[in-house]
């Protein structure tokens, strides 16, 4: 109830926005004139950087502590043996899959590059700076030399550096790093509380940007979310048709039943925008298409911190629109980086509504691209939502059902 209040609110903010920006781009055009708009950009902004800034507070501490947590249990693999050896790499192959394929799709629509945002003067010099780093600048650079340094200055790079070392070292040392495990574990969760808190001030947030820009550019960036959608939503078709032909080449035709067995917990997934909300609906009806309940009480609450592949595809879609919509161009090199930090950052926090923001933040600040474009996103997240909530359950469902023909426990 609470989610769907704030998207309501989120989706008011919104038309008020449209409106707004439209009324004074309007008379700004009788006007003829630029100073109107540019005194309310101006001061409108303040409620958009207040907003930013208290999402870039959450991003050190919650991949840090998400992260370290992450690597430490999958140590349990070792316990667990071959069948999460499988699932893991499944989930690997299954999680680049859905970036690659966002990425792809995003270069070759340009759906922001429509847009005409201009950048903040800061970015421009950060931009300047990063564009002129070496190889071994960079090489260099991800190492962190402190991470309180890096925490402090939201080092993306860097605290996933430090994250996976301190990780693997937990892992190795269990009974001592137990305490330190269940403490972290705790931050996460508080992590993603606050994450909740700030949410609560997003339709302001929201009602600044998009008045903003509609200020500025007229209603004809409108076109530019349909067109979004529109692509966004073909992305996740190709998806689902590179899923099930992944699943046919393991459980051959019975992936047709599979799909036919799941189908109430993906409407639930797409109806309520929340992979979630079908998590129990989704159990039963694998268990009545045959996977054992040992593989699916082990899998599929797996699947669901680290193979949300819908939300995978959007990650990097939502990345490089907001890049384009900037103007800023990313190497192949780049975006290939830009993959991999969404792959490791994702990781137990994907499946938590309004997180991806934050991990969408992290990678943007790492690539100097402003996060305020987060926010033109905002006002059409429940649509794309659910049809990515509705993906998550397909990409587990397969997952589950792949595992289970490999362990020979699918009936």
């Amino acid at each position: 109830m609470k989610k769907n209040k704030l998207t309501i609110f989120i989706f008011v903010a919104m038309l008020l926005g449209i409106i707004i920006g439209s009324l004074l781009h309007q008379n700004n055009l009788i006007a003829n004139g630029k100073a109107d708009v540019a005194f309310y950009t101006d001061k409108i902004s303040i409620a958009t950087k207040i907003f930013l800034n208290l999402i870039k507070m959450i991003i050190g501490p919650l991949v840090f502590s998400s992260l370290v947590v992450g690597v430490a249990k999958l140590g349990d693999i070792k316990v667990v043996g071959r069948v999460g050896g499988k699932t893991l790499s499944w989930f690997i192959f299954a999680t680049f899959i859905s970036l690659s394929l966002g990425m792809l799709l995003v270069n070759f629509f340009q759906p922001g590059a429509s847009m005409h945002i201009p950048l903040p003067n800061e970015s421009v010099k950060i931009g300047v700076v990063a564009a002129s780093m070496n190889v071994n600048d960079f090489a260099s650079h991800i190492f962190p030399t402190s991470i309180f340094k890096a925490m402090a200055e939201n080092e993306i790079l860097q605290i996933i550096i430090f994250s996976l070392f301190f990780g693997v070292a937990c892992a190795a040392m269990p009974d001592i790093a137990s305490p330190v495990i269940k403490a972290l574990d705790a931050v996460t969760h508080i992590m993603l509380k606050v994450t909740h808190f700030v949410m609560n001030f997003a339709p302001i947030a929201v009602f600044a940007a998009i008045s903003s820009v509609i200020a500025q550019n007229g209603l004809e960036v409108l076109a530019t979310f349909g067109k979004l959608i529109g692509e966004f939503y073909l992305g996740l078709f190709l998806l689902w048709c590179i899923l099930i032909l992944l699943g046919f080449l393991v459980i051959g035709k019975r992936i047709t039943k599979l799909i036919y067995s799941i189908k109430d917990a993906v409407l639930l997934a797409f109806s309520t925008a929340s992979s979630e909300s079908a998590f129990p609906k989704l159990i039963q009806q694998l268990e009545r298409f045959g996977c054992s309940n040992k593989i699916v009480s082990f899998v599929l609450p797996l699947g669901y911190s680290f193979n949300l592949d819908g939300s995978m595809m959007y990650m990097t879609f939502a990345s490089l629109f907001i890049a384009q919509c900037y103007h800023i161009e990313l190497t192949f090199a780049q975006q290939l980086s830009m993959l991999l930090i969404l792959m490791l950052t994702s990781k137990g926090i994907a499946g938590v509504p309004r997180a991806s923001l934050v991990v969408i933040s992290g990678a943007l600040s790492t690539f100097h691209i402003p996060e305020a474009g987060l926010l033109l996103l905002m006002g059409i997240d429940q649509v794309l939502d659910m049809g990515r909530s509705a993906t998550n359950v397909v990409g587990n469902a397969v997952a589950t059902s792949v595992v289970s023909k490999w362990e020979n426990e699918l009936k």
